[in-house]
């Protein structure tokens, strides 16, 4: 009990005061790694101290990773890095080129003292409630992208509701959360809009969705853009099949789509931006410089990777919408 020091009218939170006696042991020697602490009821008695009070203290030293617990035996010493002052869950769908740039501005604008372990569901509905299930109390802060994954609300809501910040793409149900989130549906809509006047040479505008991981919002701001400015348009699910026609414009949300396309037009001698038009989703620095530049409707990652840091850290409580741009080159 000589590793813990509580003193009355100090000004300071006695569950602080319990954490600020825990790091100090550390940082002097006399608890290292594997030691076990004093338990819940001997702090309690030696302090007078409600359970709540000892429990909550523990509970944040155990979120930022310094202690653990063994049911039935006690808390123990697991890092002595008492610097690590947050320690964050981060939740994405899959590594691609645009998390990955989330990911590295997320990095560089955190901080040295936050400790970020990163983790992928896939899209599978089992993998992201096992991992959401399997990191309950043992992070500072939770950031979790949903995509568009059904089921998984209640699984999101039995986490600490404001230690959880959503990414990327949020919904009704998840409004209790901060989010720093895309607006798929006003995003393409806009984007298209900004294009119009480009627009008026194609016949006929395309979008290729295969509607497993892409968000609802980009089919139904499309849809809504045609309709609005009579379009005549189509929704594909694959271009593997399809043959360009002399006047179509795609709208291509995935760069293996892309790919696809630009092969087939290759093949058959079709001239991008004249015969044919794209409009591909989501920027990178290859579209510049591809098939003489291709025109992107694209967030910037950086700047959401930026906010998501400032959020963690200053502990921002709102839902804050990632602006989007038409970055406008050849191929439109």
């Amino acid at each position: 009990m000589n590793i813990i020091s509580i003193q009355n009218n100090i000004g300071l939170p006695k569950y602080k005061q319990i954490i600020l006696s825990i790091e100090k042991a550390i940082e002097e020697g006399n608890l290292k790694k594997g030691d076990r602490l004093p338990s819940v009821n001997k702090v309690c008695l030696s302090f007078s101290l409600s359970r709540d009070t000892v429990l909550l203290a523990y509970d944040e030293l155990k979120k930022r990773g310094i202690i653990y617990a063994i049911p039935g035996k006690g808390y123990y010493v697991k890092s002595v890095e008492i610097t690590i002052t947050q320690k964050v869950f981060l939740l994405f769908d899959e590594l691609n080129i645009f998390k990955e740039d989330i990911y590295n501005s997320f990095l560089k604008n955190i901080g040295k003292n936050v400790q970020v372990d990163i983790f992928f569901h896939h899209f599978n509905v089992q993998v992201f409630k096992k991992l959401i299930n399997d990191s309950n109390g043992n992070y500072t802060k939770y950031i979790i992208m949903p995509t568009n994954l059904n089921d998984i609300v209640n699984s999101i809501k039995t986490l600490p509701v404001n230690d959880v910040i959503i990414l990327d793409q949020t919904n009704p149900d998840l409004k209790m959360f901060p989010a720093i989130y895309q607006n798929h549906k006003k995003d393409i809509f806009e984007g298209l809009l900004k294009g119009k006047k480009r627009l008026e040479k194609y016949k006929k505008l395309i979008l290729i969705f295969p509607g497993f991981r892409e968000p609802p919002g980009m089919k139904l701001g499309f849809e809504s853009f045609c309709q609005q400015y009579n379009y005549d348009y189509e929704i594909i699910s694959d271009f593997s099949n399809q043959s360009i026609a002399l006047g179509d414009l795609y709208v291509i949300p995935h760069d293996r789509d892309l790919l696809l396309v630009i092969e087939n037009a290759m093949g058959r001698n079709l001239k991008l931006g004249e015969d044919f038009g794209i409009i591909s989703y989501n920027e990178t620095a290859l579209k510049k410089i591809a098939a003489n530049g291709i025109t992107t409707i694209s967030t910037n990652f950086e700047l959401m990777g930026k906010i998501l840091a400032d959020m963690v850290l200053k502990g921002t409580k709102e839902q804050i919408e990632n602006k989007s741009a038409l970055i406008l080159r050849h191929s439109l």
